[in-house]
């Protein structure tokens, strides 16, 4: 007669071999790590938000840098050529001042931008989409200085969101 506690430990034993089954080692595609350069032109502006261009092009290449899959061509010409556009910058209120209905106290950004990445070798587009970046922010002194200060977690956001997309695109 088989126990209760060896049936338990068996089917244990079982579930856990095959959770990793689908697991590969190694790259995501099949680009090994910085065997392809990839260059990032600084992004235009087309919001009211001053800066957001430029901020949003730091945050990419400090991404795509921390990835690791590509070298990061700074100077010269690289096999993955990307550009953007930062065509929103919008703000939503999402709770109010407990004594005034019509003062906000929290808002949700977010800000957006067309990106496209084209293979240098084959001419191929590898991505041309919007890409869209979010944080919250509730209102100190004043919505300007506030804004400014979430406007790097945006940024930060919108180029993990375009990173995952260039890194482990199905292209």
């Amino acid at each position: 007669m088989i126990s209760l506690g060896r049936i338990l430990c068996v089917t244990v034993i079982a579930a856990s071999m095959t959770g990793c089954a689908s697991y590969r080692l190694g790259p995501a595609t099949d680009v090994e790590s910085g065997q392809r350069s990839i260059e990032v032109a600084p992004f235009s502006n087309e919001t009211l938000e001053p800066r957001a261009g430029t901020t949003i092009t730091s945050a990419l290449r400090k991404s795509l840098g921390q990835d690791g899959t590509y070298r990061l061509e700074t100077r010269g010409h690289g096999d993955i050529y990307v550009t953007g556009v930062v065509t929103l910058f919008d703000r939503e209120a999402v709770s109010y001042q407990p004594n005034d209905i019509l003062a906000a106290r929290d808002f949700r950004l977010r800000v957006a931008a067309k990106i496209t990445a084209i293979d240098r070798i084959t001419g191929k587009t590898i991505l041309d989409r919007q890409v869209e970046g979010r944080t919250s922010l509730r209102i100190g002194v004043d919505l300007p200085s506030a804004e400014r200060q979430a406007m790097p977690l945006m940024a930060e956001d919108l180029a993990r969101n375009a990173t995952s997309l260039l890194v482990d695109g199905t292209w």
